[in-house]
């Protein structure tokens, strides 16, 4: 990376940026008061919550790198709303119940995790820490959490696995070359992966307004980096090698199809999962169409500005899919209470993104490990104070909704 411009100058009209950004101004370490980060921490252990970690990451990283992470759609409206969604439901403790022991267990396709915090897929790890994805393993090996792979993992899929040492789900891009989609599937099966879940948000081009600002204030020369197209950008993806990436024009696929879901069922040995349903209406095909489960998500805000968060949307998925299959939610995950109500409303698991790669960007695996810790901590906790000593004891009923959301 050469410098374009004096570094001081760029760190500081990139923090003046950020702490005017109204993406930031009511959540996170600039909220709190910290805009230049002169009281950042300097070790994960100091950590008090995740926007500890946020702050301390910031200090650090480059802009474009913390545009990258903070990115949404447009006016980031969705990002947003992903937070302030949790923030308005209230919980509804019991009382005089034992909670002396806490089980945060749950069991998704015959597997049992230690807690229902599950590490949602992310892309490019090894751009915010050189130990990248496989970091994000070990930490969640040390928590026994489900991570999710990313299809465009700066890790390959064998080398994840066997930092976690226990198979994760695989996390497909479909892209719009079937035979690359068939190519990545058949590598994540021989790998071990249990689960496949195809992401079906992405759709069209993205305008990440955040990052394009924050990329102005950064000083690097990044296309040596990154590339200056689509199939350079995947072929520098290990899941990609020895793939034909040549016809591939995007990693998303706007000619995806439920026909094209069934093709995936058919071939498929793994479970099959959705990921990007915020209807009630294609959850209901979901399940016409073999699907084995769903998880609710709008791409953290990344992929749509609907301004609809995922809490709000899960009710209706999970009333429409009556138990049937489990349904797994993500976006706007920062506190134990925030998974708490998730799981309430009848999420199975609760994926987070963005929190551990502050974690990661900020300490490396440390990182990562406080951030999962915080948070099992808190739900701990949450549990506790609303009366349920298990997963399952956390009821719809301990939830109150706001107006306008119906209850499943």
């Amino acid at each position: 990376m050469s410098p374009r411009m004096d570094p001081i100058a760029s760190r500081r009209h990139f923090l003046r940026f950020m702490a005017a950004s109204p993406l930031l101004a009511g959540s996170g370490a600039f909220g709190q008061g910290v805009p230049g980060h002169e009281a950042a921490i300097a070790d994960p252990a100091e950590a008090l919550n995740v926007f500890d970690i946020e702050a301390a990451m910031y200090k650090t990283a480059p802009p474009a790198h913390v545009g990258y992470l903070t990115t949404g759609i447009d006016d980031d409206a969705t990002v947003r709303a992903n937070r302030e969604g949790f923030q308005r439901l209230q919980l509804r403790p019991r009382r005089l119940v034992d909670v002396s022991r806490i089980d945060m267990g749950i069991e998704l396709f015959g597997t049992r995790y230690d807690s229902p915090i599950a590490i949602a897929p992310t892309g490019s790890n090894k751009a915010f820490n050189h130990g990248g994805e496989i970091a994000v393993a070990r930490a969640a090996r040390a928590g026994n959490h489900l991570q999710m792979l990313s299809t465009v993992a700066t890790s390959a899929v064998e080398d994840v696995i066997a930092a976690r040492g226990a198979p994760v789900w695989f996390q497909l891009y479909p892209t719009n070359d079937p035979a690359v989609s068939d190519a990545l599937v058949k590598r994540a099966e021989r790998a071990g992966c249990p689960v496949i879940v195809v992401t079906i948000d992405v759709v069209a081009r993205q305008n990440w307004e955040t990052l394009a600002r924050l990329r102005r204030a950064d000083t690097r020369q990044c296309g040596s980096c990154h590339g200056l197209g689509i199939r350079d950008f995947v072929a520098r993806k290990p899941n990609f090698d020895g793939i034909d990436v040549s016809r591939i024009s995007n990693t998303g696929a706007t000619n995806l199809t439920w026909d094209t879901i069934k093709r995936l069922r058919d071939r498929l040995s793994a479970k099959l999962v959705l990921k990007g349903i915020l209807a009630h209406e294609d959850a209901t095909l979901a399940i016409e169409h073999g699907v084995d489960g769903i998880i609710v998500s709008n791409h953290g805000g990344r992929a749509e500005d609907s301004g609809r968060a995922t809490i709000d949307a899960l009710p209706e998925i999970l009333a429409a899919v009556g138990g049937r299959i489990p349904v797994l939610v993500d976006g706007g995950v920062r506190r134990g209470t925030d998974i708490i109500k998730a799981l309430a409303l009848g999420a199975r698991a609760v994926g987070i993104g963005r929190p551990y790669l502050w974690g990661l960007g900020a300490f490396g695996q440390p990182g990562v490990e406080r951030v999962l810790q915080i948070l099992r901590r808190e739900t701990q906790a949450a549990m506790q104070q609303v009366g349920a000593p298990t997963v399952k004891d956390l009821v719809p009923a301990m939830v109150r909704l706001p107006a306008g959301v119906d209850r499943p």
